[in-house]
């Protein structure tokens, strides 16, 4: 399924888009030391599944971005996996660390 405008514009300009990590999956972008997922659907088992592509990513930072009404909810499954993320906003206005 092709993005949509807002998924592509929460990965920003970043250099490498959709690089390929193990078990055929795909990690939104890399940008220098940043590793970034966007995850705009609020499930928590797609929460997990953003997640767990980002913690392939050993020596970056990771940022997670999803819609703000889902903030709290990310922030507190990534605790529960005990992940250092920091979870922002779509608008990148907001940041949680996790």
């Amino acid at each position: 399924m092709a993005e949509s405008r807002s998924h592509k514009r929460g990965k920003g300009n970043a250099a490498r888009t959709e690089v390929p990590i193990s078990r055929g999956r795909r990690l939104d972008a890399i940008r220098g030391k940043h590793a970034i997922e966007v995850e705009r659907g609020g499930t928590p088992q797609k929460l997990r599944k953003a997640l767990s592509r980002l913690k392939t990513q050993r020596n970056k930072n990771k940022i997670l971005r999803v819609p703000q009404k889902d903030m709290n909810k990310a922030v507190q499954i990534a605790r529960q996996k005990n992940m250092n993320v920091t979870v922002t906003n779509l608008a990148k206005s907001k940041r949680k660390k996790a």
